[in-house]
């Protein structure tokens, strides 16, 4: 069988790459399009993942537009001839569309229950949508639900093995404890509308940790000159042997507060648009989110680091979530190979 993937972050990679392993151990085939975004092509190249470019994308919303129109049409004809079975992407109304158009089947996974655009963007479109348990939406009779984290595709004890190299990547030495920030661009289709921590805030939060903590800052943007020597220069491959060895997360990106809960992580999301696998972690006591209408950041800030044994408690409840929860990739696999028998 031929399945076509469709990648268009760097998240997406790792949602996909023990999945996209196994199948083509067990002799399918497997042809990936990425977006050129970020550390998306790096991620592939270190994975040992051949891909196809679908460039990097536009930032405003008719750019948006045209350029799924785009995207669809190179798909199809780059497909046009070729063999293809089944068509699988994270929230992709691009592998959707291009199945659509080859009436082939499409998978599309998602977790972020807020994104209405792109739920209308792949949903009339895709033959099944896959979401946590947690999602707290109903997408209708296409809907199909598993229990467990998206980023445990990739974070399960079973596929990482952690490792003491963060010191080493980072080229500090152990003491005293470091903490991660993340700053996102704004860019994506559900950041319309939506808000993080203002100027001021990022600033507070950097001055509070700094008293107690080392901090990097992750941004995927640019950064004022006094705080570029605290950004975080790694390979996009390090990045979880570093979380991992973080004593503390806090920023804007979902992603990245997700994995940080997975790893037993401390972790403080600040950011308006928020998702049921988040209160879900929330409710599990590995997340705390910072809802700006009611709170101040600092405050927030303070309260979870003044928390006795801090880390030994966010890996207690990781532990206990482990217990509960399932391996996606085994999910995902069953799924797929089953969708075209």
């Amino acid at each position: 069988m031929t399945y076509i993937f469709d990648i268009g972050h760097p998240a997406h990679v790792h949602y996909f790459k023990s999945l996209i392993k196994r199948l083509q151990a067990q002799g399918h085939t497997t042809l990936v399009f990425a977006r050129d975004k970020e550390c998306t092509h790096e991620l592939l190249q270190s994975e040992g993942i051949s891909f196809i470019s679908r460039g990097k994308g536009r930032t405003s919303l008719i750019g948006k537009l045209l350029y799924i129109v785009q995207t669809d049409l190179a798909m199809f004809f780059r497909l046009l001839g070729k063999p293809k079975n089944v068509f699988i992407g994270f929230a992709s109304p691009y592998a959707a569309h291009t199945a659509w158009l080859f009436r082939k089947k499409s998978i599309t996974i998602d977790d972020t229950d807020k994104a209405n655009l792109s739920h209308r963007l792949y949903l009339p479109f895709t033959s099944v949508a896959v979401t946590p348990v947690f999602f707290e939406k109903d997408l209708g009779k296409k809907q199909i639900r598993f229990n467990s984290f998206m980023e445990l595709a990739y974070l399960h004890p079973s596929v990482f093995k952690p490792s003491n190299d963060a010191f080493k990547i980072l080229r500090i030495e152990p003491t005293p404890p470091y903490a991660i920030v993340r700053f996102v661009s704004w860019g994506a289709n559900h950041d319309v509308g939506q808000r993080g921590m203002s100027a001021d805030e990022k600033r507070s939060v950097i001055d509070l940790l700094s008293a107690q903590y080392r901090v990097f800052i992750s941004s995927e943007g640019d950064l004022p000159a006094d705080l570029q020597p605290m950004r975080l220069n790694i390979q996009a491959s390090e990045l979880h042997t570093v979380l991992h060895s973080a004593q503390l997360y806090i920023g804007e990106g979902a992603t990245m507060a997700a994995e940080a809960c997975m790893l037993g992580i401390p972790a403080i999301y600040t950011n308006t648009l928020t998702a049921g696998t988040l209160h879900e972690m929330e409710k599990r006591g590995l997340l705390r989110i910072f809802k700006h209408e009611t709170e101040k950041i600092r405050e927030v800030v303070q309260s979870v680091i003044s928390e006795p044994e801090l880390r030994k408690r966010a890996q207690e409840r990781r532990d206990q979530m482990l217990e509960e929860c399932d391996n996606p990739t085994d999910f995902f696999y069953r799924l797929i190979t089953e969708t075209n028998s």
